[in-house]
């Protein structure tokens, strides 16, 4: 078994068009850097200066993991990781 981690369609050219892949790891930040492996430049989309973008929200079964742990949220088989671009801007 392993993680389910959901991708957003703008990082989708990573991933050869998938919606969803498949990681190990047993923190978020493992998990990142074993999807890094398959999908070479995931990680610099998701993470930068060692903790995660400021405008990704990423959710582990539903739950920001920015109020988890960040990247050393723990994380095992059968989760599933969310990617989020935050959305902002428009007119007035």
């Amino acid at each position: 078994m392993a993680i389910e981690v959901r991708i957003p369609t703008i990082l989708r050219s990573y991933t050869d068009g998938a919606k969803a892949v498949e990681g190990k790891g047993g923190t978020l930040e493992e998990l990142i850097g074993d999807l890094e492996v398959r999908h070479p430049g995931l990680r610099d989309r998701l993470v930068e200066q060692g903790a995660l973008r400021r405008f990704v929200n990423v959710y582990l079964n539903d739950e920001d993991v920015r109020f988890l742990g960040g990247l050393e949220t723990p994380v095992a088989d059968g989760d599933t990781v969310t990617v989020l671009p935050a959305v902002a801007g428009g007119a007035r």
